[in-house]
């Protein structure tokens, strides 16, 4: 491919959001440089020229030679401790504030460092978290900010940076406030609890649920955000200095899903669904964990036409494919030895 076209810069682009996203942006006539500690897989021919960046972002210097010469910045870079999640991590990881907040200041100095002598502010984009509210029910993005976890705080942190430095000119900053995400995407299933229960039932164990299951989530597949972050390029200035909630506005009761789960696992394996067990929250839970929230995404549908796509059920079923052959291929690798 021709090395032209505006230069998209993707953050974590190895990971399970940032894999989706590239597979989506590779279909567009630019150049896409992929920041990642480890090399993912690229996706199919398409419309764009390709370049890797093997990078530690965390590393000095790392991250302004990383984004040099950006047209658009996609911050994805999420943080991982031990194997948990990123929100879940940050509760007790000093690290945490370094990549889920202190990451978004260092990318707005190196912007500004190395200046625009000619053409518009670079877009950066950021993936936020609907739990910056910190309020049960339904937001449509409208609502003050009063988060409830220390990793809620730091997205905040850092989201606010993004837009402080929007109003200085420096950047046109826009901010996709994410539900759960789940799915198969291109790359890695991620570590969410989608992904996480359809393995346990995969195993013929049962799937435990806190607080009776009775709270509300909202979930977007994973392909589906790629296609907002797409979205975002084709409006960037309508966009630019605000937060957009991106999600499904659908409410699902934690226990129906993990049901639904169970009984997509059935279908594929002919056993018996699994059980769903309510057992008492454990000491690590959070706040957030017993608050429900639907985001309204209105708002975001009506400055860039985007609508989910993807139905659960659909997306259930193709999850629990996917997994299922991976946990085969994991099997028979263990039983060789190799």
């Amino acid at each position: 491919m021709p090395r032209t076209g505006p230069l998209v810069v993707v953050l974590g682009a190895s990971g399970y959001i940032g894999s989706a996203v590239v597979a989506e942006l590779a279909r567009r006539p630019v150049r896409l440089r992929l920041v990642a500690r480890r090399a993912g897989t690229l996706p199919p021919g398409g419309g764009a020229w390709i370049e890797r960046c093997p990078a530690d972002v965390s590393a000095p210097g790392a991250l302004a030679r990383a984004v040099a010469g950006a047209d658009v910045v996609i911050h994805l870079v999420a943080h991982k401790a031990g194997g948990a999640v990123s929100w879940r991590a940050a509760e007790g990881d000093a690290l945490a504030e370094r990549l889920n907040a202190g990451l978004m200041r260092e990318v707005v100095a190196a912007l500004r460092a190395q200046g625009r002598p000619a053409g518009r502010p670079p877009v950066v984009l950021f993936a936020g978290s609907a739990s910056q509210v910190g309020r049960p029910g339904r937001i449509d993005g409208s609502e003050p900010d009063e988060p409830v976890t220390v990793y809620a705080r730091q997205k905040l942190d850092a989201e606010r940076a993004l837009m402080a430095a929007t109003a200085e000119g420096v950047v046109r900053g826009i901010s996709l406030r994410l539900p759960t995400v789940y799915g198969r995407g291109p790359g890695p299933h991620g570590g969410g609890v989608v992904a996480a229960m359809a393995l346990r039932a995969l195993a013929g164990e049962p799937l435990t649920v806190w607080n009776n299951g009775a709270v509300e989530r909202d979930l977007v597949h994973v392909r589906d955000v790629a296609r907002a972050f797409s979205a975002c390029l084709d409006h960037a200035d309508a966009l630019a200095g605000k937060h957009w909630l991106v999600g499904t506005g659908r409410a699902v009761r934690v226990a129906d899903l993990f049901h639904a789960v169970a009984a997509s696992v059935s279908a594929r394996t002919g056993l018996a669904p699994v059980p769903v067990i309510p057992v008492e929250p454990p000491a690590t839970a959070t706040a957030a964990d017993a608050r429900g929230t639907v985001v309204d995404s209105s708002a975001f549908h009506s400055v860039t036409g985007w609508r989910p796509r993807l139905p659960l059920r659909e997306a259930l079923d193709e999850l629990v494919a996917a997994l299922a052959v991976g946990e085969r291929g994991a099997q028979r690798t263990r039983t060789s030895g190799t």
